[in-house]
Order: C-alpha cells, then structure tokens, then sequence
C-alpha cells in the first residue's frame, strides 16, 4: 500500500496557484483511476483506489501547506505506512514549466510543505517535482507562487497532470525512471518543450 500525497493549500482562493499543482495531480489522478469520492480524514481529504493493483490512498492535506507533515504523519500512521511508503507531489520552482523529476531524499529548497513533512517523518520519502519555473529573483518567489497559473500555462499544466495520472501506476510499482520517462515522452507528444532540457540545478 502508497500514500500519494499531493501539496496545496485548501481552498477555492488557493485552488489554481502554482502552489496548488501537487493537488491538481492528485486530482487527475483519482479522476482518470475511478478512484472512490474524496472524503476527510487525516486533517485533509483522502480518496482509494488501485494502480496497477496496487492500493493507493491520495492524501490532500487541509493543514496549509506549511503544516502539511501533521496530515501525513496521521495518515502514515493509521495506515502503519514506512516513509519508504509515501510519495508527494510537490511544485518545484527549480525545473522549468512543464517538466518533471522523481527524486528520493534530498534537500528541501525552501519549500515549506517539504520541511514539515521531513520534520515529522524524516527526509527519505519520494517526491515527484513538478516544474513551475522560476520568477528570476529571490524577491518575487512568494508572490509567483502563491498567484495563479496564467492562461496560457494552462494547457501544459492539463498536459503534465494527464501524464502523471495515465502513467501513475509505473509510479506506484516503483519503476520511477520509466514513469518519469513516459511523462516527458507525452509532453513533448503533445508540442511542450522546454529550451533548457537539463531541467534546473541539481540539489
């Protein structure tokens, strides 16, 4: 059994942030898997069902995203789920728009949803990074990520959600490189590229 995670911030003033991007993923996910109703529990909303057989249960915490380890560690807990267990779906202003990396462990780079989960439960959980891209100053990163997507970002932000979702199940299997792989196989498919193909500064 997995808890998927996905980081926001609760509330119909926060839904279409960049910070929001862990709970659109989520989302689709449980829309594209037929996943049961979302339902609260955790201090958030949980939603069940199965990738590729395994059994799954998405985890939104409704804690803001600052507190977002008190509804992790409840449901971990519950579920008597390892940190090996748990992946989260976090925005990442280190990649560019669009693209994508499954990382395990590792710093958390200010990312305040992060830095409460590694304090409750420590820092070996996988993360999937969704890159929102960076404003390009220190100074403008709050704002950036606490306003919402652009119009036109919304197109690549459907897209990458969709790829996470129909490809989850080689997620939940463990076959990180290859989900990641297929993600970025379906993004350039479907016309988003990315200039800077590196994707961001290693951390």
């Amino acid at each position: 059994m997995l808890l998927f995670v996905g980081l926001g911030n609760p509330g119909a003033k926060y839904a279409h942030n960049r910070h929001n991007i862990g709970f659109m993923a989520v989302d689709e996910i449980a829309r594209r898997h037929g996943f049961a109703p979302w339902r609260r529990r955790f201090q958030g909303e949980t939603s069940e069902g199965t990738l590729d057989g395994e059994r799954v249960v998405l985890l939104r915490p409704a804690t803001f995203m600052n507190e977002s380890g008190r509804a992790v560690q409840e449901a971990a807990n519950f579920f008597k789920l390892g940190v090996g267990e748990i992946i989260v779906f976090q925005d990442e202003l280190e990649l560019p728009p669009g693209k994508l990396r499954v990382k395990l462990g590792g710093g958390i780079a200010g990312h305040n949803g992060l830095r409460s989960i590694s304090a409750h439960l420590g820092n070996d959980y996988r993360r999937v990074r969704l890159g929102i891209g960076h404003p390009g100053v220190k100074e403008l990163v709050h704002g950036h990520v606490l306003s919402d997507f652009a119009k036109s970002d919304r197109p690549w932000v459907e897209a990458l959600c969709e790829a996470v979702a129909d490809n989850a199940g080689l997620l939940a299997k463990g076959h990180d490189s290859t989900f990641q792989n297929k993600v970025h196989l379906a993004m350039q498919a479907k016309g988003f590229t990315s200039k800077e193909e590196g994707g961001g500064k290693p951390d």
